[in-house]
C-alpha cells in the first residue's frame, strides 16, 4: 500500500473511483458514435428507394467510410498524444456530429459517398484515442474489465439504437417536407455536438491534472502505471512509433483485427436488412427486434471480461469468443428465413463477435507504451477496420449478385474462424 505526503493510506478503491468518473462519460461518447456510424443500416430501409440506390451502393457506401477513417487514424491519435485529450476528442465529436447530421441533404450517390467518407475522417482517432487515454488511468489486469465497460456501448447502441431510430423514421417521417430518414441523421447527429462541448470541461488529460483526486491518489496512481510499464505482461514491449510500425506482432494484431471487423461491422450495417426481411412487421417492429441479438452480447461481454481479468488469460478468451460468432454466422445461413432461428443465430454472432473485440484490446496495450502506445493502436485499429468497409461491401455485392446474403456471410463466418486461429500465435 502506498501513501501520500501526508501518510495518509491510499487503496485500489481509487480506481473504482475513476471508474465512476470516466466510464459513463466515455460509454455515452461510444454509444453517440456507433449509432452515428452505422445508423445509416436503418436509413438504407427508406433511403435506397427514395435515392434509387443499389444494394451494392449502399454496401460500398456504407464501408467507405472507413477509407477515410483508415487515412487519418494514426496522425489523429499521435495529435491527441500530444495536444491532450480534453481538446482532440471534443474536436472529434464536434466534426462528426456536423457531417453525421449533413447526410439528411444527400440527394446522389456521388454526395453519398463524401459524407460517409468525411464522416470517417472526422471521427478518425476516436475509439483508439480512448484506448490510448483508458491506459492513463488504468494498469493491464484491470483493462478487459475497463475496455468492456467502454465498449459495450457497441451493444447497448443496438439495444436502443433501433427501437429509437424505428421510430423516427415512422413517426417523424413527412414532417417539414422531410423524410423519415432525414429526421434520423439530424436528431442523431446534433447530440454529439453538444457532448463535444462538455467533454472539453468533464475530461482531464491524465491524473497529475485531475482536480477531483486527492495528492495521495495521484501519487498512488502514478506509482502503479509506472510498476505496470516495467512489469509489463508480454516479452516485448514497445515504446517508440519506429519499433511499434515494424513489429511483426503489431502486424499481426492489425489483421487479427481485420478479421474481427469484417464480421462485425458485415452483420452491424445489414442486421435491419435481415430482420426486415423476415417480414414480421414496420420499422418500429424491425427496429424492436433488432435490439435482442445485443442484448445477448452484453451478457456475453462482460462474462467473457470478468473471465478474462480473473485467469490473467487473454488468447483463449479471444479465440473462443471469435469461434462462437463464426458458427453464429453459419446457424444464420442454415436457418435464413425462420425467425426465431435467424434472431437467435444473430444472438450468438454478435455475442462472439463483441465479446472478442473488447477482449482484443488488452493485447495492444500490454506490449505498446508511451509515442509507440498512440501509433501502434491507432495503426491497429485503423488496418484493423478496413474490415469494416470490406464487409458492408461485400454484402452489398452478393446480394446483389445472387440475391442472398449466404455466401457473403460464410466470408465473415471464415474470417472470424481465422481470427481466432492467428490469436494463437500471439506471445503468452
Amino acid at each position: 500500500m502506498l501513501a501520500d505526503s501526508q501518510h495518509q493510506p491510499i487503496t485500489p478503491l481509487v480506481y473504482r473511483k475513476i471508474a465512476w468518473r470516466l466510464l459513463p462519460f466515455l460509454f455515452i461518447l461510444y454509444l453517440v458514435a456507433y449509432v452515428d456510424r452505422v445508423n445509416v443500416g436503418f436509413a438504407k430501409l427508406q433511403m435506397s428507394s427514395d435515392l434509387g440506390f443499389s444494394d451494392m451502393v449502399y454496401g460500398f457506401g456504407s464501408g467507405v467510410f472507413f477509407l477515410g477513417y483508415f487515412l487519418f487514424e494514426v496522425p489523429s491519435n499521435v495529435i491527441l498524444h500530444h495536444v491532450g485529450a480534453k481538446v482532440w476528442i471534443s474536436r472529434i465529436l464536434v466534426s462528426w456530429g456536423l457531417i453525421s447530421a449533413g447526410m439528411m441533404w444527400v440527394n446522389s450517390e456521388f454526395m453519398f459517398y463524401a459524407f460517409r467518407f468525411l464522416l470517417g475522417v472526422g471521427e478518425a482517432g476516436f475509439f483508439p484515442g480512448i484506448i490510448l487515454y483508458l491506459t492513463y488511468w488504468f494498469p493491464n489486469a484491470l483493462r478487459a474489465k475497463t475496455t468492456t465497460s467502454f465498449m459495450t456501448a457497441i451493444a447497448l447502441a443496438g439495444i436502443i439504437g433501433g427501437p429509437v431510430s424505428g421510430y423516427v423514421m415512422e413517426t417523424f417521417d413527412g414532417i417539414m417536407q422531410l423524410r423519415g430518414w432525414q429526421w434520423l441523421f439530424l436528431l442523431e447527429g446534433l447530440p454529439a455536438v453538444l457532448l463535444g462541448v462538455v467533454t472539453y470541461f468533464w475530461l482531464d488529460d491524465s491524473p497529475e491534472k485531475a482536480a477531483w483526486l486527492s495528492s495521495g491518489e495521484k501519487y498512488f496512481l502514478v506509482q502503479q502505471l509506472a510498476d505496470d510499464c516495467d512489469h509489463p505482461q508480454t516479452s516485448q514491449t514497445h515504446e517508440t512509433l519506429k519499433q511499434a510500425f515494424t513489429s511483426r506482432l503489431v502486424w499481426l494484431l492489425a489483421l487479427i483485427y481485420f478479421c474481427l471487423a469484417l464480421g462485425l461491422y458485415g452483420v452491424s450495417f445489414w442486421l435491419p436488412q435481415i430482420i426486415h426481411d423476415l417480414g414480421q412487421g414496420g420499422l418500429i417492429v424491425t427496429g424492436l427486434l433488432s435490439a435482442v441479438p445485443y442484448c445477448l452480447a452484453i451478457l456475453s461481454m462482460v462474462i467473457v471480461a470478468r473471465s478474462s481479468d480473473a485467469h490473467q488469460e487473454r488468447r483463449w478468451h479471444i479465440a473462443s469468443s471469435a469461434f462462437i460468432g463464426s458458427v453464429g454466422l453459419v446457424i444464420l445461413v442454415l436457418f435464413r428465413g425462420q425467425a426465431f432461428m435467424s434472431i437467435a443465430a444473430l444472438g450468438i454472432a454478435a455475442s462472439g463477435i463483441l465479446s472478442a473485440l473488447s477482449t482484443f484490446w488488452t493485447l495492444p496495450t500490454a506490449i505498446l507504451s508511451g509515442r509507440a502506445a498512440a501509433g501502434g493502436i491507432a495503426l491497429i485499429n485503423s488496418i484493423g477496420n478496413l474490415g469494416g468497409y470490406f464487409g458492408p461491401f461485400l454484402l452489398g455485392w452478393v446480394k446483389q449478385t445472387s440475391g442472398n446474403l449466404d455466401a457473403g456471410l460464410y466470408v465473415l463466418a471464415v474470417g472470424l474462424l481465422l481470427a481466432g486461429v492467428l490469436v494463437a500465435r500471439v506471445s503468452k
